[in-house]
């Protein structure tokens, strides 16, 4: 996921370059990765949904009820956005008997958290 650390270098820099060349056709490259980005930003754009890449970015795989019991949330809360996050490819699942185990789809989905943690926006 190229497109992250795109995001983390826009985010980080806090400055957008000036287009020399061509910048018609440099800008359909970046529109594009703007709308993936968007996407991917849409995706994620939830505290719960943060947390839980966070989670799996420190365990390889968690099941649905203990990531429930370390966000304190609802059974159902948190699958809503566990079921979300693997429609859109972010995760994927593994189902053991009655449990379903879920980890990063998109390791570098992980680049993301980088980017807030060192952000210094004024907010």
């Amino acid at each position: 996921m190229k497109i992250l650390s795109y995001i983390c270098i826009v985010i980080n820099q806090r400055k957008m370059e000036v287009l020399e060349n061509n910048p018609k056709e440099k800008y359909q490259v970046s529109r594009q990765k703007m709308e993936k980005a968007a996407y991917i930003l849409k995706t994620v754009a939830h505290p719960i949904r943060l947390a839980i890449i966070d989670l799996l970015s420190q365990e390889s795989q968690m099941g649905v009820n203990d990531i429930c019991k370390i966000l304190d949330c609802e059974q159902s809360l948190v699958s809503h956005h566990l079921i979300n996050m693997k429609l859109r490819g972010i995760l994927k699942s593994q189902k053991d008997g009655l449990n379903v185990y879920y980890e990063l789809k998109e390791k570098e989905i992980t680049k993301l958290l980088a980017c807030i943690e060192n952000c210094d926006c004024n907010m």
